[in-house]
C-alpha cells in the first residue's frame, strides 16, 4: 500500500492528543500487531519487519520505555524481546544490560509482570479457575484445557494442543491437577466451535469471579477478576512514574480492548474487527502494512 494510502486509512475522527503530546510509554501487542502470518510467507512467523523494528528503536531512542503486552505466556514473550534487540546489549566489554534499563513485559493478559533479561517476575496475579472452567465444559465436554507452568517453560493440557497454539512443552495432566490449585491464567479451546459460541456460553453463564476474553476463535482466557493488560501496564507505569495519559497503546484483539481504552492514546490495527476499532482513539494500518510503525512514525519520525 502506498503511504499516502495509508495515511488515509490511519485518519480516524477519534479523541486527538493535546498538542505537543509525545508517549512516554508505547505498549505493543505481539501477534496480529508486531507479528503477521502472511500466506505463502517463506520467513518463520515470529520475524520482525524492518520498518517495524527501525520505527521501535527510533521511539526508545528518543527516550519512549517500550513495553511488550500480550495473552502470552512469558515464555512465549522474551524471543520477541530478543527478536527486537530489547532491551540492547551492552559494550563488547559488558554485554549485559544495566539493571535498570532492562525490558518491562506485561504477559498472561496482564496476570503476569517480569523483567527481561534474565526473566524476572516482579509481580503475579493468581486466582482459583476450577468453578469457571467446570462451567465451560459442561457445554463444551471436549474442549482442550490448559495452565502455565513456568517450571516446565510450558503448559499443562488436558489433550495436545493443535500445532502453533501454544509456546513450550505441553504435559498431559487431568483437568481436576490443572486447576486444582491457584493459577494466573487458563486456556479453553475448543476446535469444534466458534468464538461467537463461546461469547453466547460465556454470556448464558456469567462466570463470577473471574474475567475472561475470547479470541478470533473458539478459544477462551480466564484472568483472575479485573485484571487486564491494562491492569497490568498501570503497575508499569506506577513503577515508572508514568502517567497513562502518556501512554500510546497498540493492539488488534478483544484482549486489548481494555488496555486501548485506558490508554491516553489507544490505536487498533487496520485489520481489527469493529469492537476493538470502536474502542480505540485512532486505527493505523494492517498488520501486513506495518500498522505499527505507521503510528510510530507519527510522533518519532523516519530517518
Amino acid at each position: 500500500m502506498a503511504e499516502t494510502q495509508i495515511q488515509q486509512e490511519v485518519s480516524r475522527s477519534g479523541a486527538e492528543p493535546a498538542p505537543g503530546w509525545r508517549p512516554a510509554l508505547v505498549a505493543l501487542d505481539i501477534d496480529g500487531t508486531l507479528l503477521a502470518w502472511v500466506d505463502g510467507q517463506d520467513v518463520p512467523y515470529e520475524t520482525i519487519r524492518q520498518p517495524v523494528y527501525d520505527a521501535v528503536h527510533r521511539a526508545r531512542d528518543a527516550g519512549a520505555h517500550i513495553v511488550l503486552a500480550s495473552g502470552r505466556s512469558p515464555h512465549g514473550m522474551t524471543t520477541i524481546a530478543d527478536l527486537l534487540n530489547l532491551p540492547l546489549e551492552g559494550s563488547p566489554e559488558d554485554p549485559t544490560p544495566d539493571v535498570d534499563d532492562r525490558l518491562w513485559v506485561v504477559a498472561s493478559n496482564g496476570s503476569v509482570i517480569f523483567r527481561y533479561p534474565p526473566q524476572e517476575v516482579v509481580h503475579e496475579e493468581v486466582f482459583d479457575a476450577a468453578p469457571a472452567v467446570r462451567a465451560i465444559l459442561e457445554h463444551h465436554p471436549d474442549a482442550l484445557v490448559a495452565a502455565e507452568e513456568r517450571s516446565l517453560g510450558g503448559y499443562l493440557v488436558n489433550r495436545p494442543f493443535p500445532p502453533g497454539e501454544l509456546n513450550g512443552e505441553q504435559v498431559i495432566t487431568p483437568v481436576e491437577e490443572i486447576v486444582g490449585k491457584p493459577v494466573n491464567r487458563v486456556v479453553v479451546r475448543d476446535p469444534e466451535s466458534t468464538a461467537e459460541d463461546f461469547l453466547d456460553t460465556a454470556a448464558k453463564l456469567g462466570l463470577h469471579g473471574t474475567d475472561y476474553v475470547v479470541g478470533w476463535s473458539a478459544w477462551m482466557d480466564f484472568a483472575p477478576a479485573g485484571v487486564s493488560k491494562a491492569s497490568g501496564l498501570q503497575h508499569v507505569c506506577d513503577a515508572l512514574g508514568v502517567d497513562p495519559v502518556d501512554v500510546l497503546a497498540i493492539g488488534d484483539g478483544r484482549n486489548d480492548l481494555e488496555m486501548l481504552a485506558w490508554a491516553g492514546r489507544g490505536v487498533a490495527m487496520g485489520q481489527a474487527i469493529e469492537e476493538v476499532r470502536a474502542a480505540a482513539d485512532a486505527v493505523t494500518a494492517t498488520v501486513n502494512d506495518d500498522g505499527v510503525a505507521v503510528e510510530l512514525n507519527r510522533w518519532f519520525g523516519r530517518d
